[in-house]
């Protein structure tokens, strides 16, 4: 990315593979992208991903609220129904009031027929003729948000299956949602941090938009993101150590000492928020992992591998594509390793890397 200077204050400019996409004033939104100015996504499509990222801003707003402790943050919640003092109903959790904005948004839509997300025990069927399914986590990291730690939404985008049209309610809802990730149309996060960036990919690469908050829109930042062949960094909670197998073990020993098929030492770079840690590894490559059986394959492996996949990356458990694996259970969980495709082969030939040994973390 170029920069300049212009009267002493340092000055972005728009680089040309998105230059080539703007409008009259030199940027192109996230709109004008999913549009006509870029991968031409049908109507249907476009009208869902604007009610999207307007419910990510929502998020993003709510999230970096100075009254947002006025809310119970995540699994901090006390007993169903508590109320304080004043007889008043109890705070929601903020991860739950950020579900209610994206259902709210769906429906908004009027292209969504079923809602899937780890807030829910089932999906939610909302709309008979609505074209699409979505799969969401709403706020990942929500108990990072009192100590100002990165938060995401996560999301994937499916058509929905007409062939079970037939079938009850619950039913459909249910095989809508577990859909392989192979099948996915779309998928993305949205990362709230020191920016709100909206990354995602249509099937045509990936591509990261930041939010410009003098217009409210997502501007095209980082066009067809491709994750460097091989990275230096590896993110994972070392603390768990001596409860990983020995592959896993030998593996980080090797990279970190700089004696594996990269011949320079590794740094770790771990935030404990899954969206963030993902971001910097697209960017700056390596790799991003979770080796217990912890991740949601529905909600978090399958959009996630998906958007790395697209990028030129690789998304496993550790043995097997994530996006080859038929989802049985809506919650069902696997470890999750997300990064460079050098990296990701050479971590996957140490074979035994799956954790499981697990202590039940307190942290």
């Amino acid at each position: 990315m170029a920069f300049s200077s212009l009267s002493g204050v340092g000055v972005r400019l728009i680089p040309r593979a998105v230059a080539s996409l703007s409008g009259e004033n030199g940027v192109s939104t996230l709109m004008d992208y999913v549009g006509k100015g870029g991968i031409g996504a049908g109507d249907d499509l476009v009208v869902l991903l604007y009610h999207l990222q307007y419910a990510c801003k929502r998020i993003a707003a709510l999230v970096a609220s100075p009254f947002n402790s006025s809310l119970i943050i995540g699994k901090q919640v006390g007993p169903a129904g508590a109320t304080g003092g004043s007889g008043r109903d109890a705070p929601k959790p903020l991860d739950i009031v950020s579900n209610e904005i994206i259902l709210s948004s769906l429906r908004n839509s009027g292209k969504v027929a079923v809602m899937a997300s780890e807030e829910d025990d089932a999906p939610i069927w909302i709309s008979d003729d609505g074209p699409f399914v979505v799969v969401t986590d709403p706020l990942d990291g929500s108990r990072n948000i009192d100590a100002s730690i990165p938060t995401g939404t996560i999301f994937g985008i499916y058509n929905r299956l007409v062939e079970l049209d037939h079938l009850p309610m619950e039913e459909k809802a249910q095989l809508n949602s577990l859909q392989s990730g192979t099948r996915l149309v779309a998928a993305g996060y949205a990362l709230y941090s020191s920016a709100t960036i909206f990354c995602a990919s249509f099937g045509s690469g990936t591509h990261a938009f930041t939010l410009d908050h003098s217009t409210g829109d997502f501007i095209l930042t980082h066009p067809n993101i491709k994750i460097p062949p091989r990275g230096q960094i590896y993110s994972v909670n070392d603390a768990r150590y001596f409860d990983w197998p020995e592959g896993l073990r030998k593996y980080i020993d090797t990279v970190r000492q700089g004696k594996g098929k990269y011949p320079k030492k590794y740094s770790a770079r771990y935030i404990c928020s899954l969206v963030a840690d993902l971001h910097r590894t697209l960017l700056y490559g390596g790799v991003a992992m979770n080796p217990r059986d912890h991740l949601r394959l529905v909600y978090e492996a399958n959009p996630l591998s998906f958007l790395v996949e697209q990028a030129g990356g690789k998304g496993s458990d550790g043995k097997n594509r994530i996006l080859s694996i038929q989802p049985v259970k809506l919650h069902q969980r696997l470890p999750l390793f997300l990064g460079s495709l050098e990296d990701m082969e050479e971590l996957e030939s140490y074979g035994d890397v799956q954790q499981k040994v697990n202590p039940g973390y307190e942290v």
